[in-house]
């Protein structure tokens, strides 16, 4: 009795014109899903697994898939279309590696696949002033990291005959498992993919490969930066095994409080202290910013908490042109001890002044007292 294969595109549950990228995503949640490894012993599943890298061959293949398009399953009986042909997979282990962690799968003999692990990065933490920030600095900084052995250069093995060839993969740095209708490489347990074993350790670093340094490196810090900002030093980090590309270096910068200055974003808050005379009569006053000696001018009748903005001479934008804003807040400050002098001048002051505030006076007592009855 004749079985009828169910339409590729049904079995991936894909529309007739779907993309690549959706096909390879049906096909990864099939294949995650139905993977043997994780249903052992379920012949149902094994079979759903075989029928969805079927038709995911088929599909993924432009001429396969047009002929397909056109004559259904005859169009492509001469290929995988006949049944589960495990050759025909060698370009799933992008898929299935991604997935289960698997390397290599159907056993393609692409030949040894590289395992040079890439070294550790690191992390150097520098605090800075808030000078720096607004001025951008090179700063000197001493690094402790590893660094390769002088005699071996890392290999942790003498020179001469210090490695030998590992017997487990020979020399592969891979070993082939089988798994169900799966050949799997993985990364060979006893060299770590290295191909090699130490037979002599190093004298030097006593088979460590490496020795624990202090490296002097110079940071180029741009103005603008913040707390939290990362800088990357790329290749700066610690070696990788068996000769692998360093890691990267990333120095995080705190930036000390400044005891005049508030940075809010790209803006700069400062207090102005000023006296009642300055805020009733208006004035301007220099103060210091990091642009050297600006003018403020306080407006006549100026209260507390009032703000002037002073455009472009906030922070600077990192690696740009532009800058923020500096906001001056005014606080208007009133003196705690008179001499006779200037009592008497308030005095005066204040007999003049009630004919403008007794209405506004009296109406907030009556607001009040209206509130309680």
């Amino acid at each position: 009795m004749s079985v009828t294969k169910r339409d590729y595109y049904e079995v991936l549950s894909v529309s007739r014109d779907c993309d690549e990228q959706s096909l390879k995503s049906a096909y990864r949640k099939l294949a995650l899903q139905y993977h043997p490894d994780r249903n052992p012993d379920n012949p149902v599943a094994e079979e759903k697994f075989k029928e969805a890298a079927e038709a995911y061959a088929v599909l993924s293949d432009s001429q396969k898939r047009a002929s397909y398009d056109r004559f259904g399953h005859q169009g492509v009986s001469n290929g995988v279309g006949q049944g589960f042909d495990e050759s025909a997979f060698g370009d799933f282990s992008d898929i299935l590696g991604d997935l289960f962690g698997l390397g290599d799968v159907f056993g393609n003999g692409r030949g040894r696949r590289q395992r040079v692990q890439r070294g550790e990065d690191l992390r150097y933490d520098l605090e800075i002033t808030f000078e720096d920030v607004m001025n951008g600095i090179s700063a000197d900084v001493q690094v402790p990291r590893l660094e390769a052995c002088a005699k071996c250069h890392g290999a942790g093995a003498e020179p001469n005959g210090g490695l030998v060839m590992c017997a487990t993969c020979n020399g592969r740095g891979e070993v082939l498992y089988q798994q169900s209708f799966l050949s799997i490489r993985k990364t060979c347990p006893t060299c770590s993919g290295r191909g090699q074993v130490i037979r002599q350790a190093c004298s030097l670093c006593r088979g460590e490969g490496y020795s624990r340094t202090q490296k002097r490196l110079k940071v180029n810090i741009p103005a603008g930066v913040d707390t939290g900002t990362r800088l990357r030093l790329a290749g700066e980090g610690n070696p990788g095994p068996a000769g692998g590309q360093p890691g990267d270096l990333y120095v995080v910068l705190k930036v000390k409080d400044h005891p005049i200055f508030e940075r809010r974003e790209g803006n700069l808050h400062c207090t102005l202290p000023v006296n009642i005379a300055q805020a009733a009569l208006g004035a301007e006053i220099d103060i210091e910013t990091f642009d050297g000696p600006q003018k403020v001018r306080i407006p006549e009748g100026t209260q507390s908490g009032a703000m002037v903005k002073i455009r472009n001479l906030g922070v600077p934008e990192v690696n740009g042109r532009s800058r923020g804003d500096l906001y001056v807040h005014m606080d208007v400050q009133v003196p705690k001890k008179l001499t006779r002098e200037q009592r008497k001048l308030f005095e005066q002051l204040g007999e003049m002044l009630p004919a403008e505030n007794t209405p506004h006076e009296h109406s907030v007592f009556e607001k009040v007292r209206n509130f309680f009855h």
